[in-house]
């Protein structure tokens, strides 16, 4: 650990490391499947197994990092492991599809909805990772809303209208957007941040 890095910093860092890495072990599974011949819904299903088993992974590695479990890894790796199995039950890809939508638009309901309550349970979802003014806590909850708005409304139109490997290029594209959309939100983070405080990695696009 540096001098510049707290305890709670590299948790977060252990625990987008474990998600992001189970995305790219699906990413993997599918494309091994579909080198083997498999069209692109039958290696999509079969590369839920590997997402399932990646999803539980890092729930337990997130408890065992937060000894606890953090609620936004909770709901992003329970809503992977609900509608993984569900894919691989009704062998739909679809379903997984459907999945980031669900999740995404979950989260844009309950934080543009939290706004004229002046509520903000964006700040309960990210636990510790930052502290910010509550002026900071609106913005934020602002701007991730209309965020995860944005995802949900274009996965259910490249779902819908695409293949399935423009989809999987799809997932890739969001896992960058979401790395640009953290990284762009950290000079309006500093500049509310409280004193002695430095902000973590705060990817709106878990992984899972």
């Amino acid at each position: 650990m540096t001098d510049t890095q707290t305890p709670t910093q590299n948790r977060a860092w252990i625990r987008q490391a474990v998600d992001f890495g189970a995305l790219i072990a699906f990413g993997v599974a599918y494309v091994a499947h579909r080198a083997r011949g498999l069209e692109g819904a039958d290696a999509l299903v079969q590369a839920t197994w590997v997402l399932v088993a990646a999803s539980a992974i890092a729930l337990i590695v997130g408890y065992l990092v937060e000894k606890r479990l953090a609620p936004l890894p909770m709901l992003v790796g329970g809503l992977a492991l609900i509608f993984g199995v569900m894919t691989i039950v009704f062998d739909d890809p679809a379903v997984l599809k459907i999945k980031l939508s669900v999740q995404n638009g979950l989260l844009a309901v309950v934080l543009l909805g939290s706004l004229p309550l002046k509520r903000y349970p964006f700040k309960y979802l990210l636990g510790d990772s930052i502290r910010v003014t509550d002026h900071a806590w609106r913005g934020l909850t602002l701007r991730y809303g209309l965020y995860f708005a944005t995802i949900a409304i274009a996965n259910e139109i490249v779902w819908r209208t695409q293949s399935d490997d423009t989809w999987m290029a799809f997932r890739g594209v969001i896992w960058v957007a979401a790395m640009i959309f953290g990284l762009s939100q950290i000079p309006y983070i500093l500049k509310h941040m409280m004193k002695d405080e430095v902000p973590g990695p705060i990817s709106p696009d878990p992984g899972l």
